[in-house]
């Protein structure tokens, strides 16, 4: 039954399959702190959930922005 929503892309999808940022604490770059503070500025969550895909594209928007931060 699919009966979570992703918060980005708004479609259902079964809730073993939940992805949170809580799953970034296991990066080794950037540090959790700093990818909970990124995504606070967007107004998302540690308990917000999301597809697959929209996830990959956070992680991916993420990495990107810090790496940048980290240049400057």
């Amino acid at each position: 039954m699919k009966n979570a929503q992703c918060k980005k892309c708004l479609n259902k999808f079964n809730e073993k399959d939940i992805y949170t940022i809580q799953q970034f604490q296991y990066r080794k770059e950037p540090s959790y702190e700093w990818t909970r503070e990124f995504f606070s500025d967007l107004e998302i969550g540690e308990w917000d959930s999301f597809c697959e895909k929209c996830m990959t594209e956070y992680s991916k928007m993420s990495k990107n922005s810090w790496k940048n931060h980290a240049q400057n």
